[in-house]
């Protein structure tokens, strides 16, 4: 039988946290490893999978008061893995949390970070978790994420404020805060999580880790659907290493039964490109936001300090931005998201009798309902038609430049309360609040490109602060060749937060 521990008061501990300290885990090879490093310490029977899956689990029991990153905890179903027999993939034996947003294990809860989804327990397991476990991965929870992924910081009202390891009143970042969390506070090296605005690049800036954003169409999204709010979402990791993120790739990516597309089969896997020299490559230097609003100095200067790394290793820098209808690709997102958001919660309302409204669904998400509900069918095939558009402008621009270089975000990260879904101002005003932090990561979403948020510098006040690159469609592989270079250049792996 494999046993839910709810989070009843989750909210609560994360409010003593700061008067009651935690115990401190001891140090494992968790500390020490990362995630193909693990496997190898297992491959080698130097550590067995039961030690390395209790480990995690005394790691996650001892930080997430202080942190809360837990959204369910599945220790049962990963204690039964390991009795019933590991794959014997490339991460065998090593623990595994996903993100409680839309990735399913039938019969275990997934609650999207949402009262209207408390207790839903889906009937089918995600294509993605087949993968993962197929790999050998031993998925032991699920972590906090904003309701319904809707913003770029963990806070909602079902389980409370995730916090930043590096600083605990501010945000770690959404909508995959609570991965980010764990894998920054050394509960593991590596964790799943999605990306449909900047949802693994931005808690990849937040706190300190290496966060890459695939192609659209690179990982499978089904069942029961394989694509998420109209092709802008994609499904990958935040990893400490750069091999880490590329190796998950290659397990988990590929075509899934029933997909509309699916992102160029590569060559070669992407582990092998980790190592190699990227050449001489055509960089492209963006430092204003594409609609024009403030960049925080110190963000500006880390992309210029990646610029003269970049510029130090051969390749070829100039300032140069794509020309992008910013406005008009904006709409066209809240178009597909709201409508997207409209649908899905009508659905639960049939399905469960509960009426929408402020008692289980917060002021914002109510705000995406209501902006779904009036877009028509025709409004939603101009929005498609706007990003396809920005689509084919951004593929021309990057027929001159193999990479475009930028601040991941706008500022570093913010003090919690700022952007969350029950803000002190309406719809229209929390928008443009979110989007002026998270200016730069959206794009790649509209146009379907990877892109990858490294972590390279830190702010004065001893923040983390990643830059970003995106590449062209379907080509990863530069991204990995180039990210394993700067990590080699200026490594990070020993910058990890005192917690």
């Amino acid at each position: 039988m494999t046993r839910r521990e709810t989070m009843a008061g989750g909210a609560a501990l994360v409010g003593l946290a700061g008067t009651a300290k935690a115990a401190t885990p001891r140090s494992t090879p968790l500390d020490t490893h990362d995630a193909l490093g693990l496997a190898e310490l297992v491959a080698k029977r130097k550590v067995s999978p039961s030690e390395l899956l209790e480990a995690a689990i005394g790691k996650a029991e001892a930080l997430n008061p202080r942190f809360n990153f837990l959204a369910q905890k599945h220790y049962d179903y990963g204690r039964a893995a390991i009795a019933k027999g590991l794959p014997q993939g490339p991460f065998s034996g090593v623990p595994w949390l996903l993100k409680d947003l839309n990735t399913y294990i039938a019969g275990l809860p997934t609650e999207n970070g949402s009262r209207f989804y408390k207790g839903y327990r889906p009937e089918v397991t995600s294509e993605l978790v087949r993968r993962i476990e197929k790999a050998g991965f031993v998925i032991f929870g699920k972590t906090t994420v904003p309701e319904l992924g809707l913003t770029g910081t963990t806070e909602n009202k079902l389980t409370g404020d995730t916090r930043n390891p590096w600083d605990r009143s501010r945000i770690t970042g959404g909508s995959s805060g609570g991965a980010a969390a764990a894998v920054a506070a050394g509960v593991l090296p590596a964790a799943h999580a999605t990306d449909g605005g900047g949802s693994i690049r931005i808690p990849a800036s937040c706190c300190g880790l290496f966060g890459l954003k695939p192609s659209r169409g690179r990982v499978p999204m089904g069942p029961p659907r394989t694509e998420g709010w109209g092709g802008l979402s994609v499904h990958h990791a935040v990893t400490r290493s750069v091999r880490d993120s590329a190796a998950i790739l290659d397990a988990t990516q590929g075509p899934e039964p029933g997909a509309r597309y699916a992102a160029p089969t590569p060559g070669e896997t992407f582990l092998s490109q980790v190592g190699k020299a990227p050449g001489r490559l055509r960089i492209a230097l963006m430092l204003n936001a594409p609609a024009g609003s403030p960049v925080d100095p110190e963000c500006v200067e880390a992309a210029r300090k990646a610029a003269r790394l970049c510029e130090s290793l051969g390749h070829h820098v100039e300032e140069a931005a794509p020309k992008l209808d910013v406005a008009a690709m904006g709409a066209a997102s809240f178009v597909l998201i709201g409508s997207s958001v409209a649908a899905d919660m009508t659905d639960r309302a049939k399905a469960t009798g509960m009426a929408i409204g402020p008692d289980v669904l917060e002021p914002i998400t109510l705000g995406f309902v209501g902006y779904g509900q009036k877009a028509t069918g025709m409004d939603f095939a101009r929005a498609n038609n706007t990003l396809q558009t920005a689509a084919i402008s951004m593929a021309q621009f990057m027929a001159n430049y193999d990479v475009i270089l930028s601040p991941t975000l706008a500022a570093p990260p913010l003090k919690l309360g700022q952007i969350n879904l029950t803000p002190d101002v309406d719809f229209a005003a929390w928008g443009q609040r979110a989007a002026v932090f998270s200016p730069f990561t959206q794009v790649a979403n509209m146009t379907g490109q990877p892109a990858m948020s490294v972590p390279l510098a830190m702010s004065s006040a001893g923040l983390p602060i990643g830059v970003m690159f995106t590449g062209r469609y379907g080509d990863e592989a530069t991204l990995f060749r180039l990210a394993g270079q700067l990590e080699s250049a200026a490594p990070w792996k020993n910058r990890r937060p005192a917690v």
